[in-house]
């Protein structure tokens, strides 16, 4: 097979992200105080609450249909449990999510190996990255932080085309801007059901980066690497 693209995921393959433990409750803190600035009489625990209840019922759902809300959405919904009736593109709901973002983005890292690898793959290969994240103007920001936005010929970002990994349609829309054909295309990731089963699903090569325990054996990568660097080298003899 000759390869002629490389797609990777974002997040916890090209950027390092501390766990939800560490960054969701003071990147939500950021967005409530934005909303409590801006006239919304909640209490933190009360919109946490409800918060929960929502965004909980947002990935169960998605988790059937592999749809992918934008974040304004579920804030949105959060406010008009409270009695506060916004649509999800209200300008005050647009920067409250831009709060949360921009606290989460502290708790965001770029892989060291991450730049050499794209400047080498840059030009031998077409590039594509294929992201599952509600708040796509996020994912841009930081690709422009890290300097890597540059490297890639497609960016798929699920909360701007409502369809999130593993659905097909979104390895396909970015093979289509790439102009490959998946039997030439190769993904990159560190999640075997999104990462591995989403792309295998339309006949792509996977390479899994491995970032914690193999648990599921039913899903097999063709290569498995522990750090980008190992990449390289199994692309040359593929």
């Amino acid at each position: 097979m000759k390869v002629e693209a490389v797609l990777f995921d974002l997040f916890d393959t090209l950027l390092l992200l501390e766990s939800s433990e560490v960054y969701y409750k003071p990147s939500l803190k950021k967005l409530h105080e934005f909303l409590v600035k801006n006239g919304i009489k909640v209490s933190l625990e009360d919109f946490e609450r409800v918060y929960f209840e929502v965004r909980d019922k947002f990935y169960s759902e998605s988790r059937k249909s592999l749809e992918e809300p934008h974040f304004n959405v579920r804030i949105s919904q959060t406010l008009e449990k409270l009695g506060y009736h916004l649509d999800a593109f209200n300008p005050l709901i647009v920067d409250a999510t831009m709060a949360f973002a921009e606290e989460f983005m502290h708790y965001v890292s770029l892989d060291t190996e991450a730049l050499e690898v794209l400047q080498r793959l840059k030009g031998k290969y077409k590039l594509g990255l294929v992201s599952n994240f509600a708040i796509p103007e996020c994912c841009w920001k930081l690709l422009d932080k890290f300097g890597v936005r540059p490297f890639f010929d497609a960016i798929i970002i699920s909360g701007e085309i409502n369809r999130r990994k593993p659905s097909p349609e979104i390895f396909e829309k970015a093979l289509k801007v790439l102009d490959v054909e998946a039997s030439k295309g190769v993904f990159v990731g560190d999640m075997l059901d999104l990462d591995v089963a989403g792309p295998k699903s339309i006949g792509m090569k996977t390479v899994l980066i491995k970032r914690r325990p193999i648990e599921n054996v039913e899903v097999k990568p063709d290569k498995i690497i522990t750090c980008l660097r190992e990449l390289l080298n199994v692309l040359e003899n593929w």
